[in-house]
């Protein structure tokens, strides 16, 4: 799946090539989505229903197929308190209160090309969650640096979990599946029709099982997490990367793609593929204030 961006990657060293902007376009349409069901959202209304804010959003602007289809987690869920067994992620009818955390969380496949975002907010104040947020920057400074210093991917999700615990949280990533802090993404053939199995889209599903496959005969995963099959440098390709921070029934993260190629100019080596996004204009946004 992600071997024609790697390519594109690989080629543009330095300059936006169209594949990437392709990326980019769709992760924008993504947290743009986020941002107009945020907006919208208010006491009473369900993880479902906010749920379905964000697939008719998106469908109403050309999204027709999905990497994974939209999720919505509201209260204690946002730091996947008590969550034992996969079907806990899918969307539920707990209701919205003022000033309780929330994330959306969106896969959506435009014209080929995958984004996965996650959006943390709350309706109304909440100093945790705005103090959880805040502390996210460093996860991605820190993500971003040994990355182009070529460390393992187990190494650097080790240090990410160390600098939550330094600064007081739990690891809330390690809640999904095989623990993963990010996957690989790229770009998917477009069909008519695009069938889904337990919410995720096969094309997508398709291309990450492919990688997989690969990736365990040359000795690289598509999946970033804590155990030995990521034992290995950063592959060149598109990665969603999500740290995600948990305090007493809180829980607050991003999630936004890595592109990593195989420059040897430390700069050009990994990038996040877009700086106007909403956490990363809050940061900046604090900072000036």
């Amino acid at each position: 799946m992600a071997s024609a961006a790697v390519s594109a990657v690989s080629a543009s060293q330095g300059e936006l090539t169209a594949r990437l902007r392709g990326f980019r376009e769709v992760q924008r349409l993504a947290y743009a989505c986020a941002e107009a069901v945020a907006a919208q959202l208010k006491p009473g209304v369900t993880e479902r229903e906010a749920a379905r804010m964000q697939r008719e959003w998106l469908r109403e602007r050309g999204v027709a197929d999905w990497f994974h289809l939209p999720f919505a987690w509201f209260g204690d869920r946002t730091a996947f308190v008590g969550f034992r067994v996969p079907l806990q992620f899918f969307p539920t009818n707990r209701r919205l209160e003022a000033g309780m955390p929330f994330i959306l969380d969106m896969a959506p496949v435009h014209q080929g090309f995958t984004a996965d975002i996650g959006y943390s907010g709350c309706l109304g104040l909440n100093p945790v969650h705005d103090k959880l947020l805040a502390d996210l920057e460093p996860h991605r400074e820190l993500i971003l640096r040994e990355v182009r210093e070529r460390r393992p991917l187990r190494e650097i999700y080790e240090d990410v979990e160390r600098l939550m615990t330094r600064q007081g949280y739990a690891n809330r990533h390690r809640a999904y599946p095989f623990g993963v802090i990010a996957h690989k993404v790229g770009q998917v053939k477009e069909r008519r029709w695009s069938p889904r199995l337990l919410g995720f889209g096969t094309q997508a599903l398709k291309g990450l099982a492919s990688d997989a496959l690969h990736g365990h005969r040359d000795g690289w995963s598509p999946l970033w997490s804590p155990y030995t099959f990521s034992d290995h440098p950063p592959r060149p390709g598109l990665w969603a990367v999500e740290p995600h921070l948990g305090f007493r029934g809180t829980g607050a993260k991003f999630e936004e793609i890595l592109v990593v190629t195989d420059s040897e100019d430390p700069e050009e080596s990994a990038f996040w593929l877009d700086d106007d996004l909403p956490h990363v204009r809050r940061w900046a946004e604090e900072k000036s204030a």
